[in-house]
């Protein structure tokens, strides 16, 4: 019960949104929090909410608007695609924002993850994935740089690792990828125009080739509300 006022909160300032056509400007913070009677740091929790969910959408210096259904990316996990690849296949208007390509050196944590050492030279490339012109996900992966060069990826990348390995013909089997929530760091939540503390699905996959080699580490930060993942499971009868 003690979630009871906040979950009525959120009722309301649902109902109060669903009055405004997409793209319309909602009230400032201080009229909408006298508005629905809370206190502005109340309001502004609820509000972050929504804002994951891809309902609102709040730009610095001009106030909050309301975006009215999202585009929902629906996936199931069974199968290793590209967002680009998955985008073209259901007809999602989804595309790469600007890209960051860069030389790094080798950490310890990129060594553990990349079963490399600390003297081999890295490649990584950092990027958002957009839908409907609203920044939805933050991919970054890591490479040792004798599996891809700078050069190489500057002249060819359409926005995904993944798609541009399979092309060239690299001998790909798996990715090993672990699941968790996160809360938006400042540089991770400047990039998807969010406010840092947010909630993110975090995606930490490592890919590897027939050989066993791992040939990337990748992090994706995904707006929840955007994404639909599911996973499709066998029912095993002979652990009964």
């Amino acid at each position: 019960m003690a979630n009871f006022p906040f979950q009525r909160l959120q009722n309301d300032l649902g109902e109060f949104i669903k009055k405004f056509p997409s793209g319309a400007r909602l009230p400032s913070e201080p009229e909408l929090a006298k508005i629905l009677g809370v206190s502005r740091a109340t309001l502004r929790e609820a509000m972050r909410m929504f804002e994951s969910q891809g309902i609102i959408r709040r730009r610095q210096g001009s106030g909050t608007f309301v975006v009215g259904a999202p585009t929902i990316i629906d996936d199931g996990l069974e199968i290793l695609e590209s967002m680009l690849t998955l985008a073209r296949r259901t007809g999602q208007n989804v595309g790469p924002g600007p890209v960051d390509i860069e030389q790094i050196s080798c950490d310890e944590a990129s060594a553990k993850e990349l079963e490399c050492d600390v003297e081999h030279g890295l490649v990584r490339i950092s990027r958002t994935m957009s839908a409907d012109g609203r920044p939805v996900a933050f991919l970054v992966d890591v490479l040792p740089s004798e599996v891809l060069n700078v050069d190489e990826i500057g002249k060819k990348f359409d926005g995904s690792v993944l798609d541009f390995l399979i092309k060239r013909g690299d001998p790909l089997t798996i990715s090993y990828t672990n699941i968790t929530a996160v809360n938006a760091d400042a540089s991770v939540a400047k990039k998807l125009e969010i406010q840092r503390g947010d909630v993110l699905l975090q995606f930490s996959a490592r890919l590897f080739t027939a050989s066993g080699k791992v040939v990337d580490y990748s992090t994706s930060y995904f707006l929840p509300g955007y994404f639909n993942f599911h996973i499709v499971r066998r029912v095993e009868r002979n652990s009964i």
